[in-house]
């Protein structure tokens, strides 16, 4: 089956002289979520903005369902659905007009089941005759997400959906995420909160200065980049690792009640049997043992870093 978008080869250097995008290619498959990590100005937004027609590329070639981007721009952009990072509503309109119009905009017909339908996943219902300036924060986001499915999109773009918004209501727009999943939608998020694509996100696609860095099943990326960490309490503090145990390059804690030891889990061996062994040559007792799988922020900060 064909890529529900497909990008191949997409530059973007603004007037100015910035290069904002260096040969992205990347295919987005149909019903995924795919979550776009990167530090502020890696290139973001841009790519997202040049996806959706917003913004011209400078090389490359964008399709979305089949259709090109320029070339077939009200047909790729009817099967969009976006929601920016900015919250932009009409003040004193109410929150069903307010999504109504916006299907309006892309030709639909009048469809108030299907609004009220769209306003029941997004916890909006009993909100439908609330003028937008009545709401929170949080209930205006969920009209933005609202307004870009109110045409029936099958691509949803979130640009930072839970920027500013409580730990609580974060969890909740999750949900509704995974609950647009399940409906079909495929969805494209980036995000600041490398927990909120470590929770909801099949696949995490790094970008850095404007270039791909990777995009990966998350899954298997932690499988691959991830490492463990085994940190052994000791009865007895060491003031130094004996050099005899050098090889393992244990880290010692400051005040040397514990160490640490960091293995791959994808190894034939781990090398945990054989310091267990040293150590007990070494007449170093151990009090207790922890492990510990490293965070998809941990493996974020080192691709960002050696990419740099």
């Amino acid at each position: 089956m064909a890529p529900i978008v497909s990008i191949k080869n997409l530059s973007k250097t603004y007037d100015g002289g910035h290069q904002a995008l260096r040969d992205v290619s990347l295919d987005i498959e149909e019903g995924e979520i795919l979550a776009l990590l990167g530090p502020n100005g890696a290139g973001k937004t841009t790519l997202i903005s040049s996806i959706c027609g917003l913004v011209s590329p400078s090389r490359g070639k964008i399709t979305v369902g089949g259709f090109d981007v320029i070339d077939d721009y009200r047909k790729c952009r009817a099967l969009i659905g976006l929601v920016p990072q900015e919250i932009v509503l009409e003040p004193f309109e109410t929150v069903f007009r307010t999504v109504s119009f916006s299907r309006g905009l892309f030709g639909k017909p009048r469809n108030p089941a299907l609004i009220e339908n769209i306003l029941g996943q997004l916890s909006l219902l009993d909100k439908r005759n609330s003028a937008l300036n009545q709401l929170s924060g949080g209930m205006k986001r969920r009209v933005l997400i609202a307004k870009a499915l109110s045409h029936e999109p099958r691509v949803l773009f979130l640009d930072e959906p839970t920027a500013g918004v409580d730990v609580e209501l974060r969890k909740s727009m999750w949900a509704i995420v995974r609950e647009l999943k399940r409906s079909g939608v495929t969805i494209i998020l980036t995000t600041h909160y490398i927990e909120e694509a470590e929770a909801i996100a099949d696949r995490i696609g790094i970008i850095s200065d404007g270039q791909l860095v990777l995009a990966e099943d998350k899954a298997a990326l932690m499988g691959r980049l991830g490492s463990k960490q085994m940190r052994i309490d000791l009865q007895t503090p060491l003031e130094q690792v004996p050099d005899a145990l050098e090889k393992y390059e244990l880290q010692r804690t400051e005040d040397g009640s514990a160490l640490t030891f960091t293995y791959d889990t994808q190894g034939d061996r781990t090398g945990i049997t054989a310091l267990l062994n040293d150590l007990g040559s070494e007449g170093i007792r151990i009090r207790d043992v922890q492990t510990s799988q490293s965070s998809l922020e941990d493996i974020f900060v080192d691709l960002v870093k050696e990419k740099s």
